[in-house]
């Protein structure tokens, strides 16, 4: 038995990205090409890389049609950065902090002794 031979529904007659297809049979019995939509990449932390979690997957249009709550997580940089990112910039900013005082300190106890 010979293959249905099958054609694109759409106006790109190549084989690229853009151009996916899967075969399907239709109801009335017949096969045919339905096009499939490219995957959405994650998001990504902006830092470190990682795909960040809690945030679905979707095509860039896509986001602009789901709620707002569901673009990020509730915390300070939620939806760019991950939460270790976020914790190691808050311990180093912390740090810089501490490093200012302890250098103020030292500046008043010099001039202090001279």
């Amino acid at each position: 038995m010979a293959t249905t031979r099958l054609t694109y529904r759409r106006r790109n007659p190549y084989n690229t990205r853009s151009n996916k297809v899967r075969v399907i049979k239709t109801p009335g019995g017949k096969l045919r090409y339905q096009h499939l939509k490219k995957r959405g990449s994650p998001p990504k932390c902006g830092d470190c890389g990682i795909k960040l979690p809690g945030i679905p997957a979707l095509r860039p249009r896509e986001y602009a049609s789901i709620s707002r709550p569901k673009k990020k997580v509730q915390r300070a940089y939620g939806g760019s950065r991950c939460a270790n990112c976020v914790k190691d910039r808050v311990v180093r900013a912390f740090l810089i902090e501490e490093q200012k005082i302890v250098k103020k300190v030292l500046k008043e106890s010099q001039q202090r002794k001279r």
